[in-house]
């Protein structure tokens, strides 16, 4: 059977401002300003479907230029879209913030992307992949809360696996460690992408291997795959924790990097079966990312030779 992804989540433009030099009060400064695809879910797709894995794509857009745009982008990535329009809620957007050091903070935009409910699913065509990946955007409010469990509870139905990011450690201590893991932890997950701060604030550990094994308890045994940055990862298969070195450390922009990472992990592991094969090629891909600017940069000969190993691998 060929292997297939279904991505619930959000579409959003990133508004990327990088500066070379720290922002004054009330100063200017020169810098690049950009506007590029993102949304957490929408990025994960789009690596998962250039590192050749059949993907599908469930969000919500604004009957607005933006919403038109969305369709345009996903159209050119080759992604299957199942996109719900609104003319309530303007298409999402994010202001990202990427300082000389090429750290990133944003801040996010409520738009449509929050909104869908239960009724909107398409369920065929959840039901008709092979797997499912949610992120922590889809559970930090409600909607699209309820959307993404109903989701969930389709997919174990179905026999799906289900993999979760938890997104954002500073959403997470907002909404409350215990509140976050009330809606999360019963979801039945077989892989975790938590980056290491993230980890840090669910299992109130400091150590990376304290932290997995903490995870794989609150998570019923899931695969765990912390993201470790420049320290590259480690993935912790229930028994044994495997470190994998980075790729590279020359940081540009670190906007996407965990979702590239994810999507090609995603991608690698539903063909090998190899978590440790699969991380290894995550870190290359991320280790690309990082060195451009955006969360998806148009692929070059480097990236394409980095990726044509699993891609013929699939076909």
């Amino acid at each position: 059977m060929s292997q297939s992804l279904c991505v619930i989540g959000d579409f959003a433009w990133d508004v990327l401002i990088r500066t070379n030099n720290s922002l004054l009060k009330g100063g200017d400064s020169f810098g690049e300003v950009m506007l590029t695809p993102g949304g957490s879910a929408a990025n994960l797709a789009v690596w998962a479907k250039r590192c050749g894995l059949d993907t599908h794509f469930i969000g919500k857009i604004g009957r607005d230029r933006f919403g038109q745009l969305a369709r345009e982008d996903l159209d050119s990535e080759q992604i299957q879209h199942h996109l719900v329009q609104t003319d309530a809620h303007l298409t999402g957007s994010v202001a990202v913030f990427v300082d000389q050091t090429g750290e990133r903070s944003m801040v996010s935009g409520h738009g449509a992307d929050f909104y869908l409910i239960p009724s909107e699913l398409p369920k065929h065509i959840i039901t008709s992949s092979q797997h499912l990946h949610l992120t922590a955007w889809s559970f930090f409010t409600d909607p699209p809360r309820s959307a993404s469990r109903v989701a969930a509870q389709i997919a174990r139905q179905q026999g799906l696996t289900i993999s979760f990011d938890p997104a954002s450690f500073q959403m997470i201590q907002e909404m409350g460690v215990e509140h976050f893991l009330s809606w999360t932890k019963d979801l039945d997950i077989d892989i975790l992408f938590p980056n290491y701060e993230e980890g840090q604030v669910l299992t109130g550990c400091d150590d990376p291997e304290d932290i997995v094994r903490s995870l794989a308890g609150i998570y019923s045994d899931a695969l765990i795959i912390l993201k470790l940055d420049a320290d590259g990862a480690l993935v912790f298969d229930g028994e044994v924790a495997t470190q994998i070195p980075p790729a590279t450390n020359n940081l540009v922009d670190a906007t996407g990097a965990g979702d590239s990472f994810a999507g090609a992990f995603i991608a690698h592991y539903l063909y090998s079966d190899s978590a440790v094969d699969a991380a290894h090629f995550a870190t290359k891909v991320a280790a690309w990312v990082i060195e451009h600017l955006g969360a998806r940069p148009t692929p070059d000969a480097r990236l394409q030779g980095i990726l044509r190993s699993v891609v013929d691998a699939h076909n």
